[in-house]
């Protein structure tokens, strides 16, 4: 979406107007709400080309994918990251909606994103894989070498994962701080426990 006033800068530059991919291969890692992934290639084969695209390795269609070990290897490795290497033969639409979250969380890590956008990484995954999930992303955060930006409205999953956390009520900012200042807030306790704000 175009946006309708402002700037968004990342490290010092202004990328307000830059396509989705110049963002990505500055840093820029997403990952949607709804997966976004592709169903017919397999587990590997997707985050190898997210690794392609990292290294400007594009448009070689008579080149065979194992010309590319390093990109594989790397590929690889964000499979090992998120739990998913003895899935990585295994055709994409055949994982299960919390293994489908992983996989879109390795084909970012592949891409080296130094920021990570993660809009609501535990929506829709079921009780048995949501431990796994909470896990991978407490992972991802202690190992300090890239930033997550979370959108999430389960608040346990915030709370538990968030170092500074921003409140939103109806579209509009209401409270930044850390969890325990969030927790005790009495804006945010109206707003999201007791009902409506005057």
């Amino acid at each position: 979406m175009k946006p309708t006033g402002g700037r968004i800068f990342f490290k010092g530059n202004d990328i307000t107007w830059l396509p989705v991919h110049a963002r990505a291969r500055l840093g820029l890692g997403r990952c949607f709400q709804i997966t976004n992934v592709f169903p017919k290639l397999s587990v590997l084969e997707n985050v190898r080309l997210a690794a392609q695209a990292k290294a400007g390795v594009n448009f070689h269609p008579f080149t065979p994918a194992s010309r590319f070990r390093k990109l594989e290897e790397k590929a690889w490795q964000a499979l090992s990251e998120v739990g998913l290497t003895e899935k990585a033969g295994s055709l994409a639409a055949t994982l299960t909606h919390g293994e489908k979250r992983k996989l879109e969380l390795a084909i970012v890590l592949a891409m080296e994103s130094e920021v990570l956008l993660l809009d609501e990484p535990t929506a829709g995954i079921s009780l048995e894989e949501l431990p796994a999930m909470l896990e991978l992303l407490r992972r991802l955060k202690e190992k300090c070498d890239r930033t997550i930006l979370l959108v999430e409205h389960k608040m346990d999953v915030v709370l538990s994962l968030s170092d500074e956390i921003l409140v939103l009520y109806n579209g509009c900012f209401l409270a930044r701080g850390n969890p325990q200042e969030i927790v005790g807030d009495r804006r945010v306790q109206e707003a999201y426990l007791g009902g409506g704000m005057a």
